[in-house]
């Protein structure tokens, strides 16, 4: 039985540089900080960091939800990401968005009106 979505773990080469950098985006500090993982506990969902990976964007791309899709582009883009994917409309006014982090890999954001 799947019970949906709990964590998504992202590989990256400099662990405090990425621990900062996701402070920042999401507004949170890590509940769980080591040298070997970070976690952080954002809307009940699990995102990890990994030391010493190697990021990519060949893999599945996990979607954040937000409340303001243009907003949070603007805001994590002046933080450093770069668009991977531009807003795209998927339907039923659903939009998502694909954004590279500085760490080379894929940080998603969807708009769904049926889920604020």
């Amino acid at each position: 039985m799947i019970n949906g979505l709990r964590t998504v773990a992202y590989p990256v080469a400099d662990l405090t540089a990425a621990k900062d950098w996701y402070t920042k985006v999401f507004g949170a500090a890590p509940y769980f900080d080591q040298p070997f993982y970070v976690g952080f506990n954002i809307g009940g969902f699990e995102l990890g960091l990994i030391p010493d990976g190697t990021p990519g964007t060949a893999g599945s791309t996990v979607y954040w939800g937000v409340d303001d899709i243009e907003a949070e582009v603007s805001r994590i883009t002046a933080l450093g990401a770069t668009i991977h994917g531009a807003i795209q409309d998927v339907g039923e006014s659903i939009r998502t968005v694909e954004l590279a982090d500085p760490f080379g890999n894929i940080l998603g954001l969807i708009y769904n009106p049926t889920s604020i």
